[in-house]
């Protein structure tokens, strides 16, 4: 454990997973606000990692504390969690590319659910955990879009089919949420409020330490895997900085409560694809034609294995809705415009010299 000045007389805080993708955005949030962040990570050592957040302690008015931490360890949160009036538990893994989704995916966010809210059931000052689920935790296919009321994600739908050999990442979300809720029913000490994004773009703090699928997504679009075309597939994207508004709001906003589909858009990756051709298509080769179906069934599996041909049929060409509604009317968030989300999301990879 090591920290960086501490006089903040602000709230005490913990985030896990502190130097993620989505994580560093919150933190920077709660330090610029002035408030104190116990920041756990995997290894305290790795300068590398953290030396993002070091620069945030040292230049906003609030005050930064590390420690380690690992999801599947028990008890080893709760150092962290001393004197914390509130947890933000942002760590959970996010690939798409695995070997053993039980170890790599299941594992770390169901056990990491139980660790941290086991450590929170024994700290007597915690009021409050915002849990970073996931619109995944809701659906698997945007085909199942149309059985829904308004053909529409809302709050109220949980994911049914995903499991743990289709999409499992997914299902990992699903049953970490529902985990969640279980365990903050058996208790009457702390209030539990989840946000649930889509997939969360946006300039990225450290993309050169950072393994975020994101990032991963918009190097293939810029390099040329996509070259001959991009497949017409349906996904909602949100930028980071209004995810981390999203978390602070659900934290100390007193309407928050329940669930949070946090998604700005319905969009495709095709649509992503132009509007970044559109800025930096005469720099990189970014495709702006589909992929015709037969072709995206025939490639799509070696491009990314979890494009799969049952997976590629319930979402190619299909229509993605996901409704908002709530956490405008209730958090007051508002979107940034999909063109700055994506254009600053390119910009920093290329600033960071990723692509």
């Amino acid at each position: 454990m090591f920290q960086h000045k501490m006089n903040s007389k602000q709230n005490t805080v913990l985030v896990t997973g502190a130097n993620g993708y989505l994580a560093s955005w919150i933190v920077k949030k709660l330090l610029i606000e002035g408030h104190n962040v116990h920041a756990t990570v995997r290894d305290i050592h790795n300068k590398e990692k953290i030396n993002h957040l070091l620069e945030y302690g040292k230049k906003y008015k609030g005050n930064i504390k590390f420690f380690s931490a690992d999801l599947i360890e028990k008890n080893s949160f709760d150092e962290a969690m001393r004197n914390c009036s509130i947890i933000f538990h942002t760590a959970s893994p996010f690939k798409l590319e695995i070997k053993d989704s039980i170890k790599e995916l299941i594992n770390p966010a169901l056990d990491g659910t139980k660790n941290v809210f086991s450590s929170a059931d024994k700290v007597d000052s915690i009021k409050k955990i915002v849990l970073t689920s996931s619109v995944a935790a809701m659906y698997t296919d945007a085909s199942e879009c149309k059985n829904l009321i308004n053909n529409e994600i809302t709050e109220l739908v949980w994911n049914k089919t995903a499991s743990v050999n289709y999409q499992p990442y997914s299902y990992s979300k699903t049953l970490a949420e529902k985990e969640a809720w279980r365990l903050y029913k058996k208790q009457r000490k702390w209030e539990l409020v989840v946000i649930n994004p889509s997939l969360v773009l946006g300039p990225f703090p450290n993309a050169t330490q950072n393994t975020s699928e994101s990032i991963n997504l918009l190097k293939q679009i810029g390099d040329g895997t996509f070259k001959i075309g991009v497949p017409k597939m349906p996904i909602g994207v949100v930028d980071v900085r209004d995810v981390a508004d999203a978390h602070y709001e659900a934290a100390f906003n007193k309407n928050a409560s329940g669930r949070y589909i946090t998604s700005a858009y319905n969009t495709s990756f095709l649509e992503i694809s132009k509007l970044l051709n559109s800025e930096f298509g005469d720099s990189f080769p970014i495709p702006k034609r589909p992929l015709p179906k037969w072709l995206v069934f025939l490639i799509g599996p070696l491009l990314n294995k979890a494009l799969t041909r049952k997976y590629i049929r319930n979402n190619f060409n299909k229509d993605f809705r996901a409704n908002n509604n709530k956490i405008q009317k209730e958090l007051g968030i508002n979107f940034r415009p999909l063109k700055q989300t994506l254009i600053e999301s390119f910009q920093s990879l290329i600033d960071q010299k990723i692509i």
